[in-house]
């Protein structure tokens, strides 16, 4: 296994040449795709091939770039495995990972001001939202226990296990080369593909998921993902005033 970063990252296109951290911070993570490649890395590493699966829009060369870019800046660490076919693995560093909460508060701020029904070409993954639960869901400390969330029927379901400890939450979730991994998960909340855009939509009708296990772990992740106030929408939002 070899680890590659290398030292200076070549120079950035459009700098904001200003002395200010947030602007420095915007040098490194403001670019399209930064935070989302960041939120889809958040369960772990992943393939190339994986990325391209969770972010459709992007071009092979923009995703190759735009990793490049991420490894030389030490928000990501590339892994090279002897195998063959070859195999290399992106994860995200530290400094990445205290993006987390921005990336939350980010898609916070979506739900509040943004939020609706999925519109017309849009590409709908479930999954994205459940990547944001680290830094998105406000849970109290009292509250721990591991929960999975399934997604699809029986025979292409797709499982996302989130583990509560303490206000902090871990996201274990199935690669697409490997076999799902066993949980002993204190509840279960199932959905088809629809009934979970039913249920993380502006107007939170849950009534199509099935729930089984603790009610109150269950209860605290449903609502932190979608903590917006109800009706709240782009619609209601751009009516303000």
């Amino acid at each position: 296994m070899e680890v590659t970063i290398p030292v200076a990252p070549p120079p950035k296109r459009h700098p904001y040449d200003q002395w200010a951290p947030d602007a420095r911070a915007l040098d490194l993570v403001g670019d399209k795709w930064t935070l989302l490649i960041i939120r889809d890395l958040v369960a772990g590493p992943r393939r190339f091939v994986e990325l391209q699966r969770v972010l459709p829009g992007i071009s092979t060369e923009q995703l190759r770039s735009r990793l490049n870019r991420m490894v030389a800046d030490g928000l990501l660490t590339r892994q090279r495995f002897r195998e063959v076919p070859p195999r290399v693995d992106y994860e995200l560093t530290e400094r990445s990972r205290e993006l987390l909460p921005i990336i939350g508060e980010l898609a916070r701020w979506g739900l509040h001001w943004a939020w609706s029904a999925p519109k017309s070409g849009e590409s709908v993954d479930i999954g994205a939202i459940f990547r944001s639960a680290p830094g998105l869901l406000r849970l109290p400390s009292t509250l721990r226990g591991s929960l999975d969330l399934v997604v699809g029927s029986a025979r292409d379901a797709r499982t996302y296990n989130l583990r509560v400890s303490r206000g902090h939450v871990k996201l274990v979730e199935e690669r697409g080369d490997s076999e799902p991994t066993a949980t002993q998960a204190n509840a279960t909340v199932r959905g088809s593909f629809d009934a979970w855009i039913k249920a993380l939509g502006p107007n939170r009708a849950t009534g199509g998921l099935r729930r089984s296990g603790d009610s109150r772990l269950i209860d605290g992740v449903l609502d932190g993902l979608s903590d917006a106030p109800p009706g709240a929408s782009a619609a209601s939002a751009h009516s303000v005033g």
